[in-house]
């Protein structure tokens, strides 16, 4: 059984991640190459794309690292293939990742799996990890001002947390007490509320701010959904619903 279930999330990340790495390329890349020219010029720059009432304040903020604007810059990868590459890999390693928590909660469930069952399993996962998160902490492009990364990244698991348990007890449990519990699981983390930085802004235009947050949330739908379906067909196909009746 744990060779079908590592056999699975092996071989359906690495084409999910390929296929996404592709999609990636057409839709979210662009625009974050385009809002890099805006987190990396200087403010002068950035001022042209804000109203005259902003902009000085954005050239007081822009220059207010001081000593920090003379340090070396972290090292990333150069555009182009190089960055493709990296990126793709990740893809895949997510992939892979997110796979074995799909045939993992497939193996859990105990009931047998299709290509079809899988992408109901793959959009519960997309509610979990990308969406419930983006409604308190929409997906960033480069030169967006933010929280503490750590703050956010508590939050975020936070909410992956309660948002998978509040599933579980919504579909998985018939009592009406631990269905409303699930409702009240989920809302937890949004009443509690998302960390956000004291000001907003950033060099990047707010409407290209937009449009990559969008664009990241269907990509990330069509990652998980496609996960979902590639998991179910191979769980099934390489036997794993058939060791599951045994």
């Amino acid at each position: 059984m744990i060779r079908k279930v590592f056999t699975t999330a092996l071989l359906a990340g690495f084409l999910a991640g390929l296929i996404i790495s592709l999609v990636q390329e057409f839709t979210t890349t662009p625009l974050i190459l385009h809002a890099e020219e805006y987190e990396n010029a200087g403010p002068e720059k950035a001022a042209l794309s804000l109203p005259a009432q902003t902009a000085e304040a954005r050239i007081y903020l822009a220059h207010a690292g001081g000593p920090a604007d003379h340090q070396e810059r972290e090292w990333a990868p150069a555009d182009g293939i190089e960055r493709s590459l990296y990126t793709s890999g990740a893809n895949v390693i997510a992939g892979i990742g997110f796979s074995l928590l799909l045939v993992a909660a497939f193996t859990l469930h105990g009931r047998p799996v299709n290509g079809r069952t899988g992408l109901l399993w793959g959009i519960a996962g997309f509610t979990v990890f990308s969406l419930a998160p983006a409604l308190g902490l929409a997906p960033e492009a480069p030169g967006a001002i933010a929280a503490e990364l750590s703050l956010r990244q508590g939050w975020w698991v936070l909410t992956a947390a309660c948002t998978a348990a509040g599933l579980w007890l919504l579909f998985f449990r018939q009592q009406r007490g631990l269905n409303i519990l699930g409702l009240v699981i989920i809302a937890l983390p949004h009443i509690i509320g998302a960390p956000h930085p004291t000001e907003m802004g950033g060099n990047t235009p707010p409407e290209l701010a937009a449009a990559f947050a969008a664009a990241s949330l269907v990509v990330s739908a069509v990652f998980w959904a496609l996960m979902g379906w590639l998991n179910g067909m191979l769980f099934a196909r390489f036997g794993g619903n058939e060791a599951l009746r045994a």
